[in-house]
C-alpha cells in the first residue's frame, strides 16, 4: 500500500531533505522513525530536495507498506517520535504507481524578508538593512512568466534533461506584519533555482542592474551572469499540488 504523507519542517538544524552521508537530513529523520515503529525497512521518497536550511511549511512524500495501517495511527505515531522541527499533518492512502515527485502538476515556494531587525523572525527571514524598489523588482520578475529556459538561475552541473519550467506566478507582496513576501508558482523548480532569482532580483531592487540588465541574464542562460544565491534560512516551500485521480 502506497501513502502521501504531508508534512512541515524547520530546516535549520538540516543538511537537506536528501540522505548525507554525514550530515543529518529530513528524509533520514523520518525513515528511521517510521521505522522504528512500523518495525520494518521503510523508504521515503519526496517531492523533491530542499537545500540545507531551506524550510517546507509544507512538503509531500510517499512511502510504502506490504501491510495496510491506519493513516490517523501513524501520524499520531510519528508526531510523538520525530523532534520538535518537522510535523506531520497527515498521511492518506493513493494509488500504488503514485509518486510525490512526478505526478505533481505544480508547486509554490515563499522567500520572506525582514525590513526590521526580529529576534524571532531570524532564522525564517532575510534581515535587510536598507529597503529595496520592490516595484522594480515586480517589474523584474513579470519577465519570469514569460521565460522558458531557467539556466541562468539553475546550479551548475544538475544531472537535470531539460531547464525548462513553466512558471505562473511571481509576485513581492507586503505582509500585515511588516515583512515582504516573494511568492512563485511553476510546474517544476531547477536545483537553487529560487534563491538564484530573489539574489538577482534584489540587484534590481538596489539599483545594482537595470530592467534590460535583468532580461539579458535570463536570455544570457549563464548562471555566473545572475546575482548571488539569497540565504537559505528565507526561503520555504509553501505548496504542491496534485492531480485528484492520485487518491483514493
Amino acid at each position: 500500500m502506497r501513502y502521501f504523507m504531508y508534512l512541515e519542517f524547520d530546516g535549520t538544524a538540516y543538511s537537506g531533505w536528501q540522505i548525507q552521508p554525514h550530515s543529518p537530513s529530513v528524509q533520514q529523520c523520518l525513515e528511521q522513525s517510521l521505522s522504528l515503529f512500523l518495525r520494518e525497512d521503510v523508504s521515503v521518497t519526496g517531492a523533491g530536495r530542499t537545500d540545507a536550511g531551506v524550510h517546507a511549511a509544507l512538503m509531500v512524500a510517499h512511502f510504502d507498506l506490504e501491510t495496510p495501517r491506519d493513516c490517523g495511527w501513524m501520524k499520531n505515531k510519528l508526531n510523538g517520535i520525530l523532534p520538535p522541527d518537522i510535523a506531520v499533518h497527515r498521511i492518506v492512502p493513493v494509488k500504488s504507481d503514485a509518486h510525490a515527485r512526478f505526478d505533481a502538476v505544480s508547486r509554490t515556494y515563499k522567500y520572506y524578508v525582514s525590513l526590521e531587525k526580529s529576534a524571532f523572525h531570524r532564522m525564517d527571514s532575510w534581515y535587510l538593512v536598507n529597503e529595496p524598489d520592490f516595484e522594480l523588482m515586480n517589474t523584474a520578475a513579470a519577465m519570469l512568466l514569460e521565460t522558458t529556459d531557467f539556466t541562468s538561475f539553475s546550479k551548475l552541473h544538475t544531472d537535470t534533461k531539460t531547464n525548462n519550467c513553466k512558471v505562473t506566478k511571481a509576485v513581492w507582496e507586503r505582509l500585515d506584519d511588516g515583512r515582504w513576501v516573494f511568492t512563485i508558482t511553476a510546474d517544476r523548480f531547477l536545483r537553487n533555482m529560487v534563491r538564484a532569482i530573489v539574489g538577482t532580483l534584489m540587484e534590481v531592487g538596489r539599483h545594482r542592474m537595470d530592467i534590460d540588465g535583468f532580461k539579458a541574464v535570463i536570455s544570457s542562460l549563464d548562471r555566473c551572469a545572475a546575482g548571488d544565491s539569497a540565504p537559505a534560512h528565507g526561503l520555504f516551500l509553501y505548496d504542491i499540488e496534485y492531480p485528484d485521480n492520485l487518491f483514493l
